[in-house]
């Protein structure tokens, strides 16, 4: 069963994003837009992991994590703060609340992504896969390696991120503005062409030896893992 997330954040553009990202990635995503529905929504099942704005209308993340922290049901959630606080003392006061982990807006997708795996799988293991299987590849998250046909393939860091990325989601077209955001970030600007020059050293590795492609190019749109190849 994946991993429910619940996101807490006013911004409406920014919780889309995070839901848009976190469900590509197979989890399960609710979200809330002030502390009092986000209660409601904890009471009635109380997620695997909380991503909560320090700043919200009316009671603050910051009080909804302490109240959370104090409630026996809801002690153990994992919180990731969410905050356009950057201080130093700031960064303690969430983190002495009771959040496990703490990003300061703007920040990059990626790492953020990286941040909740990381914390998912020191609560629970399992509920994160660390390998991601689709047709003849296998690709290994923590040590980076990657296997075809049980073959070792070397990527760099910048292909191996948008493997990953297609892997998540196989047969879903990507385009180049997701795969931008979701591999280089949105706080580095990037030519959508850069997207091209990369895939094109990913199949080159991919596709050394073998026949068939699991590149699928959209014209005019982006590209795609195709697992049955």
């Amino acid at each position: 069963m994946p991993a429910r997330i619940l996101i807490v954040e006013d911004e409406e553009a920014l919780s889309v994003l995070l839901k848009y990202n976190l469900e590509a990635e197979g989890f399960d995503v609710d979200t809330a837009y002030n502390a009092e529905d986000a209660k409601v929504q904890i009471d009635e099942q109380v997620p695997d992991l909380l991503v909560l704005d320090w700043m919200l209308p009316g009671l603050s993340g910051i009080e909804l994590c302490r109240r959370l922290r104090a409630n026996k049901k809801t002690s153990d959630i994992p919180i990731l703060m969410l905050t356009a606080r950057g201080e130093e003392d700031e960064r303690i006061r969430g983190l002495d609340t009771g959040a496990d982990d703490y990003m300061v807006k703007p920040f990059s997708v990626p790492e953020l992504m990286a941040r909740i795996r990381a914390m998912l799988r020191r609560v629970n293991p399992e509920i994160v896969s660390n390998v991601l299987v689709a047709g003849e590849i296998e690709l290994h998250r923590l040590t980076h390696r990657l296997y075809r046909a049980g073959e070792p393939l070397e990527l760099g860091p910048t292909e191996f991120r948008l493997l990953e990325y297609l892997m998540q989601s196989p047969g879903r077209v990507r385009n180049r503005v997701q795969l931008l955001d979701a591999v280089w970030g949105r706080d580095i600007y990037v030519e959508e062409r850069t997207v091209d020059v990369h895939v094109g050293r990913l199949r080159k590795v991919l596709n050394r030896n073998f026949e068939q492609d699991p590149i699928r190019t959209v014209r005019g749109t982006g590209y795609a893992f195709d697992e049955k190849f």
